[in-house]
């Protein structure tokens, strides 16, 4: 875990200003216009609805875009979540059968932050949060009817109550649609609903490939950074900054492909990647990433069962005790390359064979990885500096 408290308190006085505009749960569940620029969201969304350019959206509690219902979100827009755990952990929830069309540009990128954070439309990075502060909300949580290796034909998603029908994912329709994100960036999530149950930045459970999911930034976020549970949508130009767990975490048979990417920082593996949980088996790839290692745990935790492909990615930035600590026979690796710090050998992080598929390059002489050019002008990451030595 990696909230900075200190961080915390000297955020409460901000936070409770913005919260006091709020409605209380208990009261009128309408949504109260704040002003003409903030506009507070306290129910579930159960009519085709648009939050305009120009304008922030507070989260009052746990949102869903339920089943049959289309939330459009115009560039620019800022959606700020208020503080919650447990079960009023605030977070955004697209239900099977919901859609979220949150088209971003790469001049107007959708925000998803907390109340405490000061940013406002037309702004990128944060006015007076860092980039390393998390847990402050819970995240953005997208469902879907694709199929997933799970006991069950769908199950309740993590970081949900299972109280909260519109928590269930999982299904049989492969190229299932829940609409479309293109220049997002999440920031300062994870909020603990439970012991050792946060939610994710950007939570994808049984997501079909009828999505377009590209563009997407997660900092700061409690949890995982973009976690998969089955589904096979594919996800394009994805940076993962500061995640408090892992960035690139994938479970119960994603079949789809992660392309042009960066993982920057993390708190635990730098890729997790699970094997099926049950009888149905697929396996996902991930290509053309870009891997600053930084104070992670370790760089690709596996199972026996895993079934990935990794190839074109590039590992750099790596400390003592991190590594690629399995080799099962469902992953395939190819054409990955490695700057070492100094005096170490390749065998001290790719471990179980798995130095095979490696090259070790000089530091700026690599020759896979990702397109930064895709990153420009729209993500935190960017505009900070943190992708400058990548």
């Amino acid at each position: 875990m990696k909230t900075n408290y200190l961080k915390l308190a000297g955020l409460f006085f901000s936070t409770l200003i913005i919260g006091l505009t709020s409605c209380s749960k208990d009261e009128d569940t309408t949504p109260p216009v704040v002003d003409d620029e903030v506009i507070s969201v306290a129910s579930n969304i159960t009519a085709n609805t648009t939050w305009e350019t120009g304008k922030v959206y507070v989260l009052e509690s746990r949102i869903a875009v339920v089943s049959g219902v289309t939330l459009t979100i115009q560039p620019g827009v800022i959606v700020k979540g208020q503080a919650g755990t447990g079960a009023n952990a605030t977070a955004l929830l697209i239900a099977r059968g919901g859609k979220l069309m949150a088209e971003g540009t790469a001049n107007a990128p959708i925000i998803f932050t907390s109340v405490a954070d000061e940013i406002m439309p037309g702004q990128v990075a944060s006015p007076n949060l860092d980039p390393d502060l998390d847990g402050l909300w819970g995240g953005l949580i997208i469902l879907g009817n694709a199929p997933i290796s799970a006991d069950a034909a769908s199950v309740q998603i993590e970081g949900i109550p299972p109280s909260d029908p519109n928590g269930l994912y999982g299904g049989d329709n492969a190229g299932d649609n829940s609409g479309a994100i293109r220049y997002i960036s999440i920031r300062h999530g994870g909020a603990n609903i439970g012991e050792g149950n946060e939610i994710n930045g950007l939570t994808l459970g049984g997501v079909g490939s009828g999505t377009i999911i590209e563009y997407v930034e997660v900092v700061a976020n409690q949890d995982d950074g973009i976690e998969w549970f089955g589904g096979t949508v594919n996800v394009t130009n994805a940076v993962i900054w500061n995640a408090g767990d892992d960035a690139v975490d994938t479970d119960q048979s994603w079949g789809g492909t992660l392309d042009n990417f960066i993982v920057a920082n993390p708190g635990d593996e730098c890729f997790e990647l699970d094997g099926p949980e049950g009888s149905m088996s697929a396996g996902h790839i991930l290509k053309n990433g870009s891997i600053k290692a930084g104070i992670a745990q370790g760089l690709v935790d596996l199972d026996d069962n895993s079934i990935a492909e990794m190839t074109r990615i590039y590992f750099f930035g790596m400390t003592a005790g991190q590594d690629f600590d399995l080799n099962p026979s469902g992953l395939t690796a190819s054409n990955m390359q490695v700057t070492l710090p100094d005096g170490a050998l390749l065998a001290d992080f790719f471990k179980a064979g798995s130095d095979a598929f490696v090259t070790t390059v000089v530091a700026g002489s690599n020759t896979v990885g990702a397109d930064l050019t895709k990153f420009q002008t729209w993500s935190w990451a960017a505009v900070s500096g943190a992708l400058d030595d990548f």
